[in-house]
C-alpha cells in the first residue's frame, strides 16, 4: 500500500491557464488540456479563479479537444479522504464512450480539489476545467442521478479478451440497486463495443465454449444493468433506449394499475405480447416490470450452429437475439404463455425448416417454444418460460458442384441449339409438298431456340445480371413465356400426330380445314401469354430468383409446373393412342419389302415423337436422387433440336433429295471456281 507523505491540500502544484483556449458561449469558462507531462498532484486554476473537473458531461468540443473528459462519480467529500475516479470521454452521443486510467481526487477544507492525474488515452482528447462552484459539504450524491456505487474503468480501446473479461467482473461487483439511463446506455455500449472487438480480433482461436461462456457473461450483465431501470410506481412506467447493438424496452406496472394489458413492447426486429398484469396480481405487493432486449451482434457469440440437432444441416440464425426477463418481480410465474413475432433478418427459403429457440446455458434447443404462424416476413414463437430467444432456420446442404455436369449441359445445349438452328433452315429453304403442315414444328423449334439459348447465356453471366434486379425479372419473366409456348407447340404437334396417324389417308385435307395456320399461332402463343400475365398480376415478386427463374417461395413455380403438368400428361396420353392405333393399322397391311421398310422408319419416327412431344420431361419429377436419370434427362431434353432435325428433315425423302441437290451444286461450284 502506498501512503502519501504530504498532504496533498497543501503540496500541489499550481496550474493556471494551462488548457487550449476556445471560444465557449456558456457561462462558465471552459477550457482543455494539450500537452502536459503530469507529475504530482494538481490543483485547478482559471484566470487566478480556483477551477475543478466537472463531474457531469460535457459536450464534444467545449475543451478545444474532440473528445471532453470529466470525471465520473461524483467529486469527493473532505470526509471522503483521496478517493479513485474513473475518467469519461463523450464522443458521437455518449457520455462515456471512451475512458481514461483512473485518476485521483481530494476535497480540501477551503471549497476546492487537488487531482493526481494521468495522460489520457487518446491525442484528441483532454481534462476539462470548469469554474462553477464546488460544494463540498454534501456527504453523498442520489444514484438515480449519478453513477455512485459503480467502481468501473471504461476504456475505449478494449480489444482483447483478457480486457473484455476484466470489464465483466466489474460489472458483477456492481452494488447499486437504481441507475440511470445515461449510466446504463454508457456501460452497455462499452461492453458491446468490446465484446465485438474481443471475437473479431479472436474468433479463430476461441473455442465454441468460451464464446457460449462469453455470451452468457454479456447476457447476465446487461440483465443486471438493466433491471437498476426498474423504479417503483403506483400505476405504470416505461423506459426505453435503443444503442447499435441493443434495444431495450422496460414496463413497469404497479398496484393501482389502470390498464387491462400493457402495450406491445416493440423494438425494430421484434416484439413481445405477455400478460403483465396478470402477472402483478400475483405479486404480494401488485406490482411487476418485464425488461425486452433485442440484441443485434449478440449471434456472434450465441452462434446458430449451437442448435444441435441429428440431421446434417445448415442452420442460420433468422432473427436478432433477444431476451425477455421480470427483473425485480418476486413471482415470475406466466399466467399465459408469451408470443414473440421475430422478423427474418436474412432471406427466407421455404424448403427449409424453422424453429423458436432458447438459450440453455450452451446450447439452443425448443423444449416450451413453438411456431404458432409464418410467412417469409415474421414468425410467430410462443413460449411458456422466458429466457433469450431467436428463430433458427434449418436448411439442407447444397449438393457440392458437379464440374462435369455443367461441361455436360454446357456442351449438350450447344448442340441442341445447332441442330435447332438446321431444322428452322431446313424447314424455311426446302420445298414442302402443300399437304405438310410445319407451322407446329417451327414455331416449337424457335420458342425452344430461344429459350435455351437465353438460359444459357443468363447462367454464363449470371453474376452480372443478379446485381440488377429488375433485369433478372424480366428475363426470367421471358424464360416463363418462351418455355410454356415451347409446350404448348408440343401439344399441338401431339394433336396433329394423332390426327395424322387416325386418318392416314386425309391428314393433309384434314389439317387444312380444321387446324389452319392462323389459327395454330393464335393458341400456341396467347395461352402462354395469358398464364404469364395472370402470374405477374397476381405476384410481380415472383419473378427473378438466385439463378434468375420463377421463385419458389408461396407455391409460385406452379404457374410453370402446373401447365407442363396439364400438357406432359396429354401428350403421354395421345402419345400411347397413337402406339396403339400405328400398331393396329401396321398388322392390316401387306408385308411387302417396300411397305416393311416404310412401316420401320414411321415406326422409329413415332417412336421419336416421345422426345419431340416433351415426353421425355416427365424424368425431370424422378432425377433428383439419381445421377443416371439426371444425366438421361439432360442429354434427351437437350437434343429435342437433334430429334426433330432427324425425324422430319434427314429422314424425309423429299428433303433428303433436295439436300443431294444443294450439295451437288455447292461442289460443282467449287470445281468451277
Amino acid at each position: 500500500m502506498v501512503f502519501e507523505t504530504h498532504n496533498p491540500c497543501y503540496n500541489y502544484t499550481v496550474l493556471d491557464n494551462p488548457w487550449r483556449s476556445i471560444n465557449n458561449t456558456n457561462a462558465s469558462a471552459i477550457k482543455c488540456d494539450t500537452d502536459v507531462i503530469w507529475s504530482g498532484w494538481y490543483r485547478l486554476f482559471i484566470n487566478n479563479r480556483s477551477a475543478h473537473i466537472p463531474d457531469t458531461c460535457v459536450s464534444k468540443g467545449h475543451c478545444g479537444k474532440d473528445v471532453s473528459l470529466w470525471i465520473r462519480g461524483g467529486n469527493p467529500t473532505v470526509m471522503d479522504g483521496v478517493v479513485t475516479r474513473d475518467v469519461c470521454g463523450y464522443f458521437g452521443s455518449y457520455c462515456c464512450y471512451i475512458g481514461s486510467y483512473p485518476i485521483k481526487v481530494k476535497a480540501c477544507p477551503d471549497n476546492y480539489y487537488v487531482y493526481k492525474l494521468v495522460s489520457p488515452t487518446r491525442c484528441d482528447s483532454g481534462y476539462c476545467a470548469d469554474t462553477d462552484s464546488v460544494n463540498t459539504i454534501s456527504t453523498s450524491v442520489s444514484p438515480e442521478t449519478t453513477s455512485a456505487g459503480i467502481n468501473i474503468t471504461l476504456q475505449k480501446e478494449c480489444g482483447s479478451r483478457d480486457c473484455f473479461q476484466n470489464l465483466l467482473d466489474q460489472i458483477e461487483n456492481i452494488t447499486s440497486q437504481v441507475l440511470s439511463v445515461n449510466t446504463v446506455t454508457d456501460i452497455l455500449t462499452v461492453v458491446f463495443n468490446a465484446s465485438e472487438s474481443s471475437s473479431s480480433s479472436s474468433s479463430s482461436s476461441v473455442s465454441p465454449a468460451k464464446l457460449a461462456s462469453d455470451g452468457n457473461r454479456v447476457l447476465k450483465s446487461s440483465e443486471k444493468l438493466i433491471s437498476t431501470l426498474v423504479k417503483p410506481t403506483d400505476t405504470s412506467a416505461n423506459v426505453s433506449f435503443t444503442l447499435a447493438a441493443l434495444e431495450v424496452e422496460v414496463f413497469m406496472v404497479g398496484p393501482q394499475v389502470t390498464l387491462d394489458k400493457i402495450p406491445r413492447l416493440v423494438t425494430t426486429n421484434s416484439s413481445v405480447d405477455i400478460d403483465l398484469i396478470g402477472i402483478a396480481k400475483n405479486n404480494s405487493g401488485g406490482s411487476a416490470a418485464v425488461a425486452f432486449m433485442s440484441y443485434n451482434t449478440m449471434e456472434n457469440l450465441l452462434k446458430a450452429d449451437f442448435f444441435n440437432t441429428s440431421n446434417d444441416t445448415i442452420k442460420t440464425m433468422m432473427s436478432t437475439v433477444i431476451s425477455a426477463t421480470l427483473p425485480q418481480t418476486t413471482n415470475t410465474k406466466l399466467t399465459k404463455p408469451v408470443n414473440f413475432t421475430l422478423k427474418h433478418i436474412r432471406e427466407f427459403d421455404p424448403s427449409g425448416s424453422l424453429s423458436c429457440v432458447y438459450w440453455n446455458i450452451s446450447e439452443w434447443i425448443v423444449d416450451g417454444c413453438s411456431v404458432l404462424e409464418t410467412n417469409s416476413s415474421f414468425t410467430v414463437c410462443s413460449c411458456v418460460h422466458l429466457s433469450t430467444f431467436a428463430l433458427i432456420m434449418q436448411t439442407s446442404r447444397p449438393q457440392e458442384s458437379n464440374s462435369l455436369m455443367e461441361l455436360l449441359n454446357l456442351v449438350c445445349v450447344i448442340v441442341g441449339l445447332v441442330f435447332f438452328s438446321l431444322a428452322l433452315l431446313t424447314f424455311a429453304l426446302c420445298q414442302w409438298s402443300p399437304g405438310v403442315n410445319n407451322v407446329a414444328r417451327i414455331n416449337l423449334c424457335v420458342s425452344l431456340l430461344l429459350a435455351h439459348l437465353l438460359f444459357l447465356l443468363t447462367q454464363q453471366f449470371l453474376s452480372l445480371i443478379r446485381r440488377e434486379q429488375v433485369l433478372c425479372a424480366v428475363i426470367s419473366g421471358v424464360l416463363h413465356f418462351l418455355f410454356l409456348s415451347g409446350f404448348v407447340w408440343m401439344s399441338i404437334e401431339a394433336v396433329l400426330l394423332f390426327i395424322g396417324v387416325k386418318n392416314l389417308s386425309q391428314i393433309s385435307s384434314k389439317k387444312r380445314e380444321v387446324l389452319s395456320s392462323g389459327f395454330l399461332c393464335v393458341i400456341g402463343y396467347t395461352i402462354a401469354l395469358v398464364v404469364v400475365s395472370v402470374s405477374v398480376g397476381l405476384l410481380p415478386e415472383g419473378y427473378g430468383s438466385e439463378d434468375c427463374w420463377i421463385k419458389i417461395d408461396k407455391g409460385f413455380i406452379w404457374s410453370f409446373l402446373g401447365p407442363v403438368c396439364f400438357i406432359l400428361a396429354l401428350n403421354t396420353i395421345l402419345f400411347i393412342n397413337i402406339i396403339i392405333i400405328l400398331n393396329s393399322t401396321l398388322k392390316n397391311l401387306n408385308a411387302e419389302v417396300s411397305q416393311m421398310r416404310q412401316t420401320k422408319i414411321m415406326t422409329f419416327k413415332t417412336l421419336a415423337q416421345f422426345v419431340v412431344l416433351g415426353c421425355s420431361w416427365i424424368l425431370g419429377f424422378f432425377s433428383n436422387d439419381s445421377e443416371m436419370l439426371e444425366i438421361l434427362f439432360l442429354i434427351l431434353n437437350s437434343q429435342q433440336g437433334t430429334f426433330i432435325f432427324l425425324v422430319y428433315c434427314v429422314l424425309n425423302d423429299e428433303v433428303r433429295q433436295q439436300y443431294r441437290k444443294f450439295f451437288r451444286c455447292l461442289c460443282s461450284g467449287r470445281r468451277q471456281h
